[in-house]
């Protein structure tokens, strides 16, 4: 026996109604984990050059402090002048401590006993101003301290120093 079809074989059609709640699902999903950091940073930073650096890899318990020369814009620019910013402000080296401390609190509790300050200083500044972030710092017990770089050549530190 021989048996003929009659209607030749189509594929049936995908069915896309539940394709826009993926899409939002989706979209939802990546607005809620994804982070924005919109801070200016209102000081000179050019970060000395390390041939070994590491990466921080929990970055939610890190408190980055800059320090360096103000910007044209935020205040004369003379060479023996060092400001220090801690999220969008510009403070002293005696207000480091207090300013850190608020950074502090507005991390969430849990992380509060692991946080990390994160010293991004310009490669022109002073070891000395470095010692007196590190005085407040320990005034408050943050003991752990990271110091950021950029992967490069460290003997072109001392060449751009000169």
């Amino acid at each position: 026996m021989h048996f003929k079809k009659s209607n030749p074989a189509k594929l049936p059609t995908i069915s896309t109604t539940s394709l826009p709640d993926i899409v939002f699902i989706l979209l939802f999903f990546f607005m809620t984990v994804t982070t924005i950091k919109n801070q200016d940073l209102l000081v000179d930073n050019k970060l000395p050059l390390a041939n070994e650096t590491e990466e921080l890899t929990k970055t939610d318990r890190v408190i980055e402090i800059y320090v360096g020369r103000p910007k044209q814009e935020h205040g004369p620019t003379k060479d023996a002048m060092v400001q220090v910013q801690i999220d969008d402000r510009l403070v002293e080296i005696n207000e480091v401590g207090h300013q850190t401390i608020i950074a502090l609190h507005k991390m969430p509790e849990h992380l509060r006993k692991m946080a990390i300050v994160s010293i991004k200083a310009d490669s022109k500044v002073k070891m000395g101003v470095i010692v007196d972030i590190k005085k407040q710092l320990r005034a408050i017990n943050l003991l752990k301290i990271n110091y950021s770089t950029i992967e490069g050549d460290v003997f072109r530190n001392l060449r751009n120093r000169f």
